[in-house]
């Protein structure tokens, strides 16, 4: 057992009236302690869900991500005039609304402006359908790919994939708590405004809770970064709701949080999410998008992705890149953007695979 994790544990957990926040030391160590195994099972399980009670501070979410600083592996920073966009979308996936995010990465990339996911398999305590499962559907496989090919993929196309479960296998452990106490802890909520990226970024998250916005900006105001999006998107992502005003924070060097309200009727989209139904399906209704076809997932599309072409200074206002957003797809260039990147990660994944000359030499 471990006396010091004893000590950190006693502060989150102590009761309603005498529980003590952490100090960003604090939240680092406890961090560090969990993953690297040094705290015993007993004590990781009562800390999570301890914390979970308690709700973490913006000071404690910050602690965590130098921890993750410390531990996780980061892409390094790319020769491109603009900062590296990073999406942050819960890892256990979506089960209710089709995820539109891989085309909006696609979308970006095909623009110019390079984006970075990141997350793993399918994961408690949703089980829902996660990113690394969509980009296969679409002949994309980053489980296939070292971190230093991602690297090399993110270089040529403008596109990478943190991916956690072979990139960062100290997370793996905490995944089986996750199941065992059925509830999302405080990891959860940190991930989603991690940047496994070493250059200049800009990170984008979602949220559900508004609270949870309100850590978010703390935690980033601590770590220094300044350039951020906060999203109310759908269940906890990225994308920009339908069926509803979107609700974001746009975060800016110098200035105080900014908040912007998005209706959807007010730039002729109608106010529907698309369901998620099958994960074949979802890969069909993506070929049509890069296909330049027409119908409600495009409109999804064109939604998000006039938004972010937008946000990242591609595009003047919001009714202009709405418009370059359907210019790129009916123009075949994301769709070009796919087939790039199929070619390069295919080629690099076989490269990875197959033996060397010297060592097929010292067969023959």
């Amino acid at each position: 057992m471990s006396k010091i994790f004893r000590e950190l544990l006693k502060k989150v957990g102590s009761g309603q009236h005498t529980k003590e926040n952490l100090t960003r030391t604090e939240a680092a160590l406890a961090t560090q302690m969990m993953l690297l195994g040094e705290a015993t099972p007993a004590q990781i399980g009562a800390f999570l869900i301890a914390h979970r009670i308690k709700r973490p501070t913006g000071e404690e979410l910050a602690g965590m991500l130098d921890a993750y600083e410390q531990l996780a592996p980061k892409l390094q920073p790319i020769p491109d005039s603009a900062p590296v966009m990073v999406l942050g979308i819960p890892y256990d996936g979506r089960t209710r609304t089709a995820p539109i995010t891989p085309i909006t990465a696609l979308l970006l990339a095909a623009a110019g402006q390079p984006v970075i996911m990141h997350g793993g398999d399918r994961l408690p305590t949703k089980y829902g359908l996660p990113l690394i499962e969509i980009w296969q559907g679409l002949g994309i496989h980053w489980n296939a790919l070292s971190l230093e090919k991602v690297q090399q993929v993110l270089a040529k196309t403008g596109i990478g994939f943190v991916y956690t479960s072979k990139h960062f296998p100290l997370i793996n452990s905490m995944w089986e708590y996750r199941e065992q106490l059925g509830k999302r802890p405080p990891f959860a909520t940190m991930e989603l405004i991690w940047c496994p990226y070493a250059g200049e970024s800009h990170v984008v998250a979602g949220f559900v809770h508004p609270p949870t916005e309100a850590m978010f900006q703390k935690a980033l105001e601590i770590k220094g970064v300044t350039k951020f999006t906060t999203v109310k998107g759908l269940e906890g992502s990225c994308d920009l709701p339908r069926d509803r005003t979107a609700i974001i924070g746009l975060g800016t060097p110098g200035a105080p949080l900014e908040r912007l309200h998005l209706v959807p009727r007010e730039y002729g989209f109608t106010s529907k999410n698309v369901p998620l139904t099958t994960p074949a399906q979802l890969i069909a209704d993506m070929q049509n998008i890069l296909a330049g076809k027409s119908g409600e997932f495009m409109q999804t599309a064109l939604w998000n992705g006039g938004f972010y072409l937008w946000r990242c200074g591609i595009c003047s206002d919001m009714q202009e890149a709405i418009g370059k957003a359907e210019t790129l797809f009916t123009s075949g260039a994301v769709a070009a953007k796919l087939e790039q990147l199929i070619g390069v990660t295919t080629s690099i994944s076989e490269t990875q695979l197959s033996p060397t000359s010297s060592s097929v030499a010292a067969h023959c």
